[in-house]
């Protein structure tokens, strides 16, 4: 992998930090909540502008990395791990929180190489 892990790393953590204020400015407002598997498996409108805004914005920076997103998968694309260079992204770990107005949320984001 040409880019270094570090490098990787502090920007997951800059757009986990941009993400968040996109989860933290929709905590004080109206939510849209929709079901996915079943009536407990909730998403809302914020997961899916974050988990978007999450792979724009690693994009920019890293075009030709992959992507699990929950909230994709959840919409039917593929999670398939590879030895590619892929970001797994939840984009609010703590969605019954969120939809409850708990503040008990996080922006998670992980990283795999070679499967690992």
């Amino acid at each position: 992998m040409a880019d270094s892990l570090q490098t990787v790393m502090d920007y997951a953590v800059a757009v986990a930090r941009k993400a968040g204020e996109v989860v933290q400015t929709a905590l004080a407002g109206d939510r849209k909540v929709m079901t996915k598997s079943s009536a407990v498996d909730l998403v809302t409108q914020t997961d899916q502008k974050v988990e978007k805004l999450i792979i724009q914005s690693v994009k920019e920076k890293f075009p030709t990395h992959r992507f699990i997103g929950e909230e994709s998968v959840a919409a039917g694309e593929a999670c398939e791990l590879t030895n590619e260079p892929t970001w797994i992204i939840d984009p609010i770990d703590g969605t019954t929180n969120f939809v409850h107005s708990f503040p008990f949320v996080a922006v998670s984001i992980g990283f795999s190489v070679n499967k690992q």
